[in-house]
């Protein structure tokens, strides 16, 4: 009994030292302009931080893509402040630094954020913010999945599905009282770039998402289960729960037959 006891301790310890070295579970968040992406974000690092695990409180961080628009060169700048510049565009964003970013995310190290003023439509040169090791990652932006490179780096990936007229109202909102724009100049620009990028671009993306969330951060439902789910794998659970399933059956005939059974359709 001292022998087995003395491997429980091993294993024991063993899996705390997996926890320390344990990479962040980095989560992809998709969706078109204003569908709640932020939100939807907000509310699983709410409910994700409510709960202590293992004593202490999971360290939630949130990264948009907004803020890595690239450095724009003066003529694309005339344009931007003309409102005729392609912000939803796969090339608008500098994807070798999302990339990079999201690497050294992944290898634990504390990373530097740029700061983007879409008033001045420039990269904050004094300022940037910075994010410290954490268990989960959420990345959230329009196109988050359009490029394999970033897409493959995403343990679970999110699409919130919105319908296109709610989104409209909010992006005219947001962009008049936000972001200093007029209601003719949000519309032209929806119109010219926003809309048919959506469609070209971000919306053929939601055919890699892990989960689709209609109706965003209200859909609390959808919420809960993805929270539930993200613990589970934090805790190790999963494969608790797999390695009982697969034990409580003797042969392969048996496991195949509860499974069939329930799973009918």
């Amino acid at each position: 009994t001292t022998m087995a006891g003395d491997s429980d301790t091993r294993v024991e310890e063993h899996a705390e030292s997996e926890c320390v070295n344990r990479q962040p579970f980095l989560i992809g968040v998709s969706g078109g302009t204003a569908s709640g992406k932020s939100s939807v974000c907000g509310k699983i690092m709410e409910l994700l931080g409510q709960n202590k695990i293992d004593h202490r409180q999971r360290q939630v961080a949130i990264l948009s893509q907004d803020s890595f628009y690239r450095v724009l060169t003066p003529e694309q700048k005339a344009k931007a402040q003309k409102g005729q510049f392609n912000f939803d565009h796969p090339d608008a964003f500098d994807n070798e630094l999302i990339v990079k970013t999201l690497w050294e995310i992944l290898e634990g190290k504390t990373v530097e954020i740029p700061v983007y003023d879409f008033v001045t439509h420039s990269r904050s040169e004094e300022e940037s913010v910075t994010v410290y090791p954490a268990d989960v990652v959420l990345f959230e932006g329009i196109l988050m999945f359009y490029y394999q490179e970033i897409r493959d780096l995403f343990q679970m990936k999110l699409f919130v599905d919105t319908d296109a007229d709610t989104r409209l109202s909010r992006r005219v909102l947001r962009d008049i009282s936000e972001r200093g724009r007029d209601l003719e100049q949000v519309l032209t620009q929806y119109i010219a770039f926003v809309k048919p990028a959506f469609e070209e671009f971000c919306l053929p993306t939601k055919k890699y998402a892990d989960v689709i969330i209609p109706r965003g951060a209200d859909n609390i439902v959808a919420i809960n289960l993805i929270v539930q789910h993200i613990q589970d794998i934090l805790n190790g659970g999963h494969n608790k729960r797999l390695n009982g399933y697969l034990n409580s059956c003797s042969t392969p005939k048996q496991c195949k037959t509860s499974e069939s059974s329930s799973r009918p359709h």
